[in-house]
């Protein structure tokens, strides 16, 4: 606990609760990306939230991100031999075309099935 905040007047404490809920507003992010000297963390379909907080705003971001490298590739995303063999084997295509449908689909087996099987 920090210091002095257990001293804190509980109408004052639902006070400042209520501002935080009217500055925070819910963003519909369809991507976001955070670009570093060295990589990009890519947050495919994230929640996202604004607050205005005493003339600062800030940005929360909940989604599981995918490290890439600055060229747009992504670095620690390798697709399981299992899964390219699934896909291979339930869609009745090659490995090579089950490994391009995994990557198009974020290594979802399932969706690459479907993706291949035209549905």
């Amino acid at each position: 606990m920090m210091p002095g905040m257990g001293r804190m007047n509980p109408r004052m404490m639902k006070k400042l609760q209520k501002q935080l809920q009217n500055s925070t507003e819910e963003i519909d992010a369809t991507e976001v990306i955070i670009r570093t000297k060295e990589k990009e963390l890519y947050f495919s379909n994230p929640s996202v939230s604004a607050m205005n907080l005493m003339g600062q705003q800030t940005y929360q971001i909940v989604g599981e991100p995918q490290e890439r490298g600055l060229d747009g590739e992504d670095e620690n995303t390798s697709i399981p031999n299992e899964d390219i063999e699934l896909v291979a084997s339930q869609a009745g295509v090659s490995q090579e075309k089950a490994k391009a449908a995994l990557e198009e689909c974020d290594g979802e087996p399932a969706e690459a099935i479907i993706k291949l099987m035209g549905g």
